[in-house]
């Protein structure tokens, strides 16, 4: 039926459209709906951006102020952003991150410089960290182990057992005079210092791997810059740079 129905349609006439009568060939060509539709459109599209223009213009603070007044300018009835005046070229802004990374670079050798030297006069001694070494000692009996005096197997003080450094025997307390601070006072004192050393030397660690973070992240911009496809892996965090894959380009 449907290709019977398209044959009947084929021998159709063709209803066409009236024209523009002879004696108003002046007035151009004969208004259709679809024209009268676009130009009603147009004529209410353009009432609606006068109301809301009117709208604002009521609403207006007259002290207010925005920085686009200075960097716009009217041209032909019609506000022009000015143009930014580029005073840097590519290769420029590559050397001036180069120079970045060379500044950040030389600042965190520094900083592992002034670590290492911390780290030697410190020895690392007082640490709040879990020990990981262990001493153990074999004996031959269980009468050995229940009568076993840490103290006596040392040969030191009871005082000195819980040391894990600077533990002098009896011998070496009773022959040698004891070099340094004794009384309570000055040896809380040496202890203050030595933790507030230990704080300084922990965010000089903190000081120098935020560097190294930095460093990362500005070599990974630079290496942005240059024409090669490239696809995200990471993104970029805190402690990390974002991770790119770049396409392998042979080189000449």
């Amino acid at each position: 039926m449907s290709s019977f129905r398209k044959a009947l349609k084929s021998k159709q006439r063709d209803h066409k459209e009236r024209s523009q009568l002879g004696f108003r060939k002046r007035f151009g060509l004969l208004e259709k709906k679809k024209d009268y539709k676009l130009r009603a459109d147009d004529y209410h599209r353009k009432q609606k951006t006068l109301m809301a223009l009117r709208k604002k213009a009521m609403d207006k603070n007259p002290d207010e102020f925005h920085f686009k007044m200075i960097h716009n300018q009217l041209k032909d009835g019609v506000h022009m952003i000015k143009p930014k005046v580029e005073t840097m070229t590519e290769e420029q802004k590559k050397v001036m991150r180069t120079q970045d990374i060379r500044y950040v670079e030389m600042k965190r050798v520094s900083e592992m410089k002034k670590i290492e030297r911390m780290k030697s006069e410190l020895h690392l001694l007082n640490v709040d960290e879990e020990k990981k070494n262990k001493h153990v000692f074999y004996v031959d009996s269980k009468k050995e182990v229940e009568d076993f005096d840490l103290a006596t197997h040392l040969n030191t003080v009871p005082e000195l057992v819980g040391r894990a450094y600077n533990r002098p025997t009896i011998e070496t307390l009773e022959k040698k005079s004891i070099v340094g601070a004794v009384e309570p006072q000055s040896i809380k004192k040496l202890a203050k210092q030595r933790e507030l050393q230990y704080l300084r030397l922990s965010q000089r660690i903190d000081r120098e791997n935020n560097m190294f973070v930095i460093s990362q992240k500005i070599q990974t911009r630079k290496d942005l810059q240059d024409k090669v496809k490239k696809v995200k892996v990471c993104e970029e965090t805190r402690s990390a740079p974002a991770v790119y894959r770049f396409e392998a380009k042979r080189k000449r």
